[in-house]
């Protein structure tokens, strides 16, 4: 079985029924899922979540690398600099920045240590890819 995770758009959908046995959980998903947690009880759910996943080694966590990454791929996309895979990118406006940090670190700590990550945002995804390759 493949070592797998999900973007944060996956649990806001509830598009599973349970994690797959060899999941792993993104930091920079849990701290969305914290930020629209709806009360205490998903908060101390998601702290007892994070430590299981700590302590299984099973926590992806972005390294000075991925943060590196994550700069230059947001330099580029707001220069509408021309991309690895060719053709100028448009410039990207000060909200997709916000989103587009995180799917970049969520995918780069993906990539680094072989998980598939499972995701509905295709948009995003297909923009940084012509930055960095991920697949």
């Amino acid at each position: 079985m493949p070592k797998i995770t999900f973007d944060t758009n996956i649990f806001i959908s509830r598009k599973y029924a349970q994690l797959p046995e060899k999941f792993y959980m993104s930091v920079v998903v849990l701290q969305e899922l914290v930020a629209g947690a709806q009360d205490e009880a998903e908060l101390k759910g998601l702290l007892v979540a994070r430590r299981g996943y700590e302590k299984a080694e099973r926590l992806l966590v972005p390294t000075s690398e991925d943060w590196w990454l994550v700069g230059k791929v947001i330099y580029a996309l707001q220069k509408g600099l021309k991309s690895q895979r060719g053709g100028l990118t448009p410039k990207m406006s000060a909200d997709q920045k916000y989103r587009i940090t995180h799917d970049v670190l969520i995918a780069r700590t993906a990539k680094r240590v072989g998980v598939i990550l499972v995701t509905d945002n295709i948009r995003d995804f297909e923009t940084i890819q012509r930055f960095v390759m991920f697949v």
